[in-house]
């Protein structure tokens, strides 16, 4: 797919830099501690609970160490579901995953009992911000199927009159684990470099960068040497074949995974490359892949090219003998 020795690679400067939405998001799993785990339990049971500190106050949520004395905190103390707004700020325009899709307040509520606020939304219905005040009184509303999550409080509601919690027991275990799906969206410009790198993707090339004649070649082509911080002026096109120079067998399944374990995830070292990239090595028992090995890419069929280095599905052996051990020793 590409050639096979290094060469200067013709590509028009004039093309404006690539810019397009990025989306990140992963599920952050947190153990919650034996505090937090009571928290958690009895927001599932519809009821608020906090600990007491060494000078008498109560926290919601609740304090794992005492912000005087700084020891463990032990005591749980059950709290209202009712509470008065100590502060607020007004949100005209929900965001995805904010607790209610039309306006309200974000609140600071200290629930009758407590002695520090509890951040959350209030739904102040079609007053607008005029409907609420510091002063307000409002009541916890909870969703129709508690799972042990600060969302279980869907949003406070004004008024001080508790919402009726039916009697229903929950022999579930305590909740000690809490995912949380984390997401961030950006647009995404590419520096010109990098678009450059993605533009030969598309075409099957493999671009890699140097600043000179005699500039280390980076893959993929930074914004600028680093050890020099000079611009990188030269991108060569670089054969898709090169040596493995260190790697990791993935043999513990996560969450997301696409890949059955073992797999091989190495650092292989384009030829003519002087910084090796993180890729896959397949079509190989993973306990056979070693140091040295020389490895090409396998790529996606044509019309599966887009602009990301997934355009090569792995890389797999060539055959050939393994490299000598001089030529790879600095880039361990």
């Amino acid at each position: 797919m590409t050639a096979s020795q290094s060469s200067p690679a013709q590509i028009a400067d004039h093309e404006p830099p690539l810019s397009a939405p990025l989306k990140l998001s992963f599920d952050y799993t947190r153990s919650v501690g034996p505090i937090l785990s009571q928290f958690f339990t009895a927001l599932r049971e519809r009821r608020v609970v906090g600990t007491r500190g060494s000078d008498g106050r109560v926290h919601v949520p609740p304090a794992e160490y005492d912000p005087v004395t700084y020891e463990q905190l032990t005591e749980i103390v059950p709290v209202a579901s009712v509470g008065t707004v100590v502060s607020w700020t007004w949100q005209p325009e929900p965001l995805e995953g904010q607790p209610l899709d039309r306006a309200f307040a974000w609140a600071l509520i200290k629930l009758d009992g407590a002695d520090t606020a509890l951040l959350h939304a209030v739904d102040v219905g079609a007053a607008g911000p005029s409907g609420i005040s510091t002063g307000a009184r409002v009541h916890v509303h909870w969703v129709d199927e508690p799972v042990g999550a600060i969302t279980d409080i869907a949003y406070f509601a004004l008024g001080d009159q508790a919402e009726d919690v039916p009697e229903t027991g929950d022999d579930r275990d305590p909740v000690t684990m809490l995912v949380v799906p984390s997401t961030i969206e950006i647009q995404h410009t590419a520096s010109r470099p990098e678009s450059r790198f993605l533009r030969a993707l598309e075409q099957g090339k493999l671009l890699g960068g140097r600043t000179g004649d005699d500039g280390k070649v980076y893959f993929p082509p930074k914004e600028a040497d680093p050890a020099t911080g000079r611009e990188l002026d030269q991108f060569l096109e670089l054969p898709d074949k090169g040596t493995v120079t260190t790697f990791a067998i993935i043999n513990i399944p996560f969450a997301g995974q696409r890949i059955k374990p073992p797999y091989v995830a190495a650092y292989v070292l384009l030829d003519g490359a002087d910084i090796p990239f993180l890729h896959l090595v397949t079509e190989i028992d993973a306990a056979e892949v070693r140091m040295g090995m020389r490895v090409e890419a396998v790529w996606r069929p044509q019309e599966e090219w887009g602009l990301g280095i997934d355009n090569i599905d792995h890389f797999r052996p060539t055959g050939e003998p393994d490299a000598d051990y001089d030529t790879y020793k600095h880039h361990l």
